[in-house]
């Protein structure tokens, strides 16, 4: 066994992959297999995959290839189509979201062509509970686990944003204008985040639900031949869950995990799903982006690139954590079964294989600079000094109208006395004066009886709304003990309580399916050591007691090499010829990309001046972030300028005039330049006459006979005896007419007429109703003779 270890340690470093590091760990790879569909049923297609889930295995045969052995690759797991949303989540994601609480980075990716249920692993449906897919899940993982601790020095704080990525440009899905472009930016604390990213906090699975649905409406989306609902960009939703933990000594500890949940856009062709226009320009752009993440995948997974390319791509740089990082990784790979899906599918199974042997070296975010929970307990404490200082600073000072003082206001009332009136104006003065002063009084007692009215009903009210307070708690109180009373008398045979119980056994199947789990894959562990084991032993020398066993055994391993030799140069020819389709894809997109950049560069050449060109390229600049040119202050070249657009057409004139123009118009300029024409008062200039007026042509005096008699719609024909029958021989007549049908005696013979019921006369006909021709008997007429012969008289 240690030497089939070294064996296989040996022949991965042959191969190129650097070997596992200290506190690093392999990206874990599913692999999940969708049914056939009810198109690909009807259209007669069948299915290609086997999957073996004890072992991981996924066998693909080629549909054209009989005698051809079929491929298999293994993997940490493998769903059939009978698989269910809740086992893979369980097998695969829970482990992630649990070492995300812990304090490290997760991520989870689904990747595959299009149409083979990559949003639906991912999301899945709301309704019915069995079909939420691995985003909706992990809500409820993260909450419920939030709830189970029990430790009240630990607090938590969770964020969630959402974002796409679409034709390489970065867009919030949350924001209110989901279309603008946001920029990605790189620092050394954070690492590369995106400017001005909406990022939510929430409290409940039901706020995470509002934002997946918000943001999964303004996701970019298409229908192409392949698929109906096609996803049409790169999709991450991301949470991240902070923690502080006071320790006893009052030190606070934080810690903060990164959950990404990536959808990616499946790739596509375009000779299958028939993209044309906008939807091939996407198509293009995912291609490349996938492309690109093929890149990065295979040169961490060869060892010898000092270089990874994760600037090629906006996707491969925000999964650079993700690839090769400080995070934990599972990639979900879903692939088609049908046979005519052969290409994509093995192509699907490579990628896979080579993305199973990066190595990740994650560790726990322990006292992050960026983290939020800290800026927020700072503000806490600040907002509580300033309360603790408005409140010890205070005097002892009354506060105005405060209950239970009484304000006696005093008011002097000064009476005039005006020198010269007479005692009687003055009695009548004060009598008013008195009779206004008693109307006042009472509508001040009216007053006050109405507002202590009113506080004797609120004191009232409020006495009503404490004593039904009161009965609401006595009831709750009530209710608690009676719930108490009835947990406690929960118990079960054992003698302990029922609840705890159940809970205790959910926690304990929990360990249980996680054991199992881990089982498995050791079991599926030790299967593929054991294969390598017996092909090592293939390798070994053996000594035979009789040269027939030698020549059986040399024999059954030669078989066995030769199986392997077949389908490693299978192996090189598939290769081959998937670099050939992706060779062409390329060059399609190269020659497309240098159509567009033609036409550009023929507007540029034919509708801007050299001399702007020329500025234009001066006044660039190259942006190493964005990887593009850019013009500053672009917002004030050409027609954007204000005050410099197109000028106003005054009331009077039909469209905008200059001053030196209505002044050359008032002058009676000869000149047309500056003189409006009025179309509808313009005379039409008539074209030159190319044709000539249609003169009659004189026709031959015979044919117009026979076209009147053609015409001549008379019953009754003058047709003349034998000597107008037709004659035999071909006449010349010396006018410079000829013909083979000339009367004799020089007579015209008019033509015989077509009978109404459309069969053509013979010429027996027209002797019968000459003169002098025999009648016909009554039995000719009752049994008439056939057309074209002459009855025998």
């Amino acid at each position: 066994q240690s030497r089939t270890a070294a064996a296989v340690g040996a022949r991965t470093r042959v191969g190129g992959m650097p070997p596992p590091g200290k506190n690093s760990e392999s990206v874990k790879v599913v692999v999940r297999c969708r049914p056939l569909n009810s198109t690909e049923e009807s259209n007669g297609n069948y299915r290609i995959v086997d999957m073996d889930s004890k072992l991981g295995s996924v066998r693909i045969k080629r549909p054209d290839a009989v005698e051809e052995e079929a491929k298999v690759f293994t993997f940490d797991r493998v769903y059939d189509w009978n698989s269910l949303q809740e086992n893979l989540y369980m097998e695969t994601a829970a482990n992630i979201v649990d070492s995300v609480l812990e304090g490290f980075n997760g991520t989870i990716f689904a990747y595959g062509q299009t149409g083979t249920g990559k949003t639906h692993t991912m999301e899945g449906k709301d309704s019915p509970e069995e079909l939420r897919g691995v985003i909706p899940r992990a809500f409820h993982h993260i909450f419920n686990a939030i709830k189970a601790v029990a430790n009240p020095n630990k607090e938590f704080l969770v964020r969630a944003s959402y974002l796409e990525i679409y034709n390489e440009d970065i867009r919030d899905l949350l924001a209110k204008n989901a279309t603008q472009k946001l920029e990605l930016k790189e620092n050394s604390d954070s690492g590369v985040y995106v400017k001005d990213l909406s990022t939510y906090v929430v409290k409940s699975v039901k706020e995470c639900d509002k934002l997946r649905e918000f943001g999964h409406k303004n996701r970019k989306t298409g229908a192409t031949l392949m698929n109906a609902d096609s996803s049409r960009s790169h999709a991450i939703f991301t949470v991240t869950v902070e923690q502080c933990e006071t320790m006893p000594d009052g030190h606070a500890s934080i810690r903060m995990g990164k959950l990404n949940m990536v959808d990616l856009a499946g790739s596509e062709r375009q000779s299958k799903t028939g993209a044309t226009g906008d939807r091939l320009k996407e198509a293009t752009k995912i291609n490349l982006s996938l492309s690109a993440l093929g890149n990065c995948i295979s040169a961490l997974v060869d060892g010898k690139s000092s270089h990874i390319p994760y600037r090629d791509s906006k996707l491969t740089r925000l999964l650079q954590d993700s690839l090769g990082g400080n995070t934990k990784t599972v990639m979900i790979a879903n692939m088609g079964p049908a046979d005519y899906n052969y290409d994509e599918s093995i192509s699907t199974l490579r990628y896979a294989n080579r993305a199973k042997n990066i190595q990740n070296k994650p560790k726990i975010n322990e006292d992050p600079k960026d983290a939020m929970l800290r800026e927020f307990q700072e503000e806490i404490q600040r907002l509580r000094d300033q309360l603790n200082a408005a409140g010890g600073g205070g005097g002892g000072g009354g506060v105005p109208g405060a209950p239970g003082q009484d304000r006696v206001v005093e008011r002097e009332v000064v009476v005039e006395k005006v020198v010269g009136v007479s005692e009687e104006e003055v009695e009548r003065i004060r009598r008013e004066l008195e009779a206004q002063r008693e109307k006042e009084r009472q509508a001040h007692e009216a007053a006050n009886q109405q507002q202590r009215e009113e506080a004797q009903r609120a004191q009232a009210a409020l006495l009503e709304q404490q004593a039904r307070a009161e009965e609401e708690a006595r009831r709750v109180q009530e209710t608690e003990a009676k719930l108490k009373e009835l947990e406690a008398k929960l118990i079960g045979s054992d003698g302990k309580n029922i609840i705890d119980a159940h809970a205790q056994q959910e926690e304990e199947l929990k360990r249980a399916r996680q054991e199992l789990a881990s089982r498995q894959e050791q079991e599926a562990r030790i299967a593929r050591e054991l294969q390598e084991r017996q092909d090592e032993l293939l390798q070994r020398e053996e000594k035979y007691s009789s040269l027939e066993e030698e020549v059986e055994a040399k024999t059954r391993k030669l078989k066995k090499l030769y199986q392997k030799y077949k389908g490693a140069q299978q192996e090189v020819n598939d290769l081959q010829e998937e670099f050939q389709r992706e060779r062409e894809d390329m060059l399609e997109t190269v020659r497309e990309l240098t159509r567009q950049l033609k036409l550009k560069a023929l507007v540029i050449d034919n509708f801007i001046p050299p001399e702007e060109q020329s500025k234009i390229e001066q006044r660039a600049e190259w942006d190493e972030e964005l990887e593009e040119w850019k013009v500053a202050r672009l917002d004030m070249a050409g027609n954007r300028v204000e005050g410099e657009g197109r000028p106003q057409a005054s009331r009077h004139a039909r469209r905008p005039v200059s001053v030196h123009a209505r002044i050359a118009n008032m002058l009676g300029g000869a000149n047309p330049r500056f003189r409006s024409e009025n179309v509808l008062g313009l005379d039409l200039e008539m074209p030159e006459r190319t044709t000539q007026d249609y003169e009659e042509v004189a026709v031959n005096p015979s044919i117009q006979q026979a076209i009147q008699d053609a015409l001549d719609d008379s019953e009754e024909l003058a047709v003349g005896g034998a000597e107008n029958l037709p004659n035999m021989y071909f006449s010349y007549d010396p006018d410079g007419q000829s013909g083979g049908g000339g009367s004799r005696g020089g007579t015209k013979r008019r033509g015989s007429r077509k009978p109404k019921s459309g069969k053509a006369r013979s010429p027996v006909d027209d002797l019968d109703g000459a003169v002098g021709a025999p009648t016909r008997t009554h039995a000719e007429e009752l049994y008439p003779s056939a057309r074209g012969l002459v009855p025998s008289r």
